[in-house]
């Protein structure tokens, strides 16, 4: 059952305390969301990497290079960030 505070009657402390709770389980839920989204886009760029990145072996070419290059710099920009290294490091 949910606890409705009433505004008029319930002391301020109570309302804020009610108000961070619910923010915290804003925030909570938003991260879960946000990090599903990584794993799922994770276990997809896994998946096209064990496919080679579609492309077969005769058909490598300095293009192909060129593209899975500019993948690891995007790629290393986010475990930069993520682990406080390369232009992040501290």
């Amino acid at each position: 059952m949910t606890n409705h505070l009433n505004p008029i009657t319930t002391p301020r402390h109570e309302l804020r305390t009610e108000k961070a709770r619910k923010n915290k389980e804003a925030a909570q839920a938003a991260f879960i969301a946000k990090k599903a989204g990584i794993d799922a886009m994770l276990a997809r760029l896994q998946a096209l990497s064990d496919e080679h990145f579609n492309c077969h072996p005769d058909e490598v070419g300095w293009a192909t290079v060129g593209v899975l290059d500019h993948y690891a710099g995007l790629l290393r920009q986010i475990t930069d960030s993520a682990f406080g290294e390369g232009e992040h490091a501290s």
